[in-house]
């Protein structure tokens, strides 16, 4: 079987790994020998940012480290084992931004991205290079390889004008708390879907949603252009499950997002945002939590547990979601 996943950054990560586990993979490495299953990951990259001369990807390093086994798993973001001394001697310098943390072990992942794209390579070549110490058991492939960057336009806090800042600074140093007139993914309509991402689609036998941000994860890889229509286009049942449980967002500040674009924090107005395939949209079915309840046009919407409290849950989960794709048989 193989199973194309759109996904963000921490949630993606731990759903990727509840798929490798309803595969029979190991949710952590890749298996030893072949596979008769195959996993490929589109990752968001519109939070991707330049920070002291590095090119920080937060969504593939999260994915790379959590399926690799060196995710701080408290944090669900980072390296395991981090220290942080060039953080504290860059504070001492009062070297802006300074409301942004690199690890140190982190920062030798950002030296090695940023010196292969500065030679000319590819973000995608470049992340298949660093997999390869990694090995996550999934293919990663960055939803692109041109520069598009999620911008949030705000009401600067100090003069009151309405400006544009990059999502890190409006999610990380402001913790998504300036209210956000619009969410603007810079660049997207002028990039082109990183090789083998429009392939993976039209070659799969399930195409799944992760439980991710839908504004600033999954809708951010749907605005690169083409993507959309490789998912009209796939033979294979597109279904997503909801990042949202009881009318609260499962994990983030998904909610701030959503009010940004006007969508309510449900799991039906979520469903209705990504829309039906058959009246345009990109959705065959829509997974939402137990207990909740949700009328998408032309979906078929079921009802499972959503709560990603482990490996094994997860898997299931993966599971309900290639039931709902016809391609699982109990």
């Amino acid at each position: 079987m193989k199973v194309v996943v759109l996904v963000g950054g921490v949630g993606g990560a731990r759903f990727l790994m509840g798929v490798k586990a309803a595969l029979g993979l190991p949710a952590v490495g890749a298996p030893d020998g072949e596979s008769t299953h195959e996993v490929v990951a589109v990752v968001n990259t519109g939070d991707d940012v330049w920070m002291h001369g590095l090119r920080i990807c937060p969504d593939l390093d999260t994915c790379m480290y959590t399926l690799g086994g060196g995710i701080d798993t408290e944090r669900g973001w980072g390296r395991a084992g981090e220290s942080w001394t060039v953080k504290e001697e860059l504070a001492a310098y009062g070297a802006d931004p300074t409301w942004f943390g690199l690890g140190d072990r982190d920062i030798a992942t950002h030296l090695v991205r940023s010196r292969m794209l500065r030679a000319g390579y590819p973000l995608s070549a470049v992340t298949e290079a660093l997999c390869d110490r990694w090995r996550p058991g999934v293919r990663l492939l960055p939803m692109t390889d041109d520069r598009a960057e999620t911008h949030v336009v705000v009401d600067d806090p100090e003069t009151g004008e309405r400006r544009a800042i990059h999502f890190q600074e409006w999610w990380v140093r402001h913790r998504a708390g300036l209210p956000a007139h619009a969410i603007v993914p810079v660049g997207a309509e002028e990039a082109k879907p990183a090789p083998g991402v429009v392939e993976a689609i039209a070659s799969a036998d399930a195409v799944l949603f992760a439980p991710s941000n839908p504004v600033v994860s999954v809708g951010t890889i749907l605005a690169v252009p083409g993507v959309r229509q490789a998912l009209r286009e796939t033979p294979a049942s597109v279904v997503g499950l909801s990042p949202i449980i009881a009318d609260r967002p499962l994990r983030g500040m998904a909610d701030a997002c959503l009010d940004a674009i006007g969508v309510a924090t449900t799991a039906e107005a979520v469903g209705r945002h990504y829309g039906s395939r058959k009246e345009g949209g990109v959705l065959d079915g829509w997974l939402v939590h137990e207990g909740d309840s949700a009328d998408v046009p032309g979906v078929t919407v079921r009802a499972v547990p959503l709560l990603m409290s482990d490996v094994d849950a997860t898997a299931e989960m993966a599971r309900d979601a290639l039931r709902l794709a016809g391609v699982w048989r109990d």
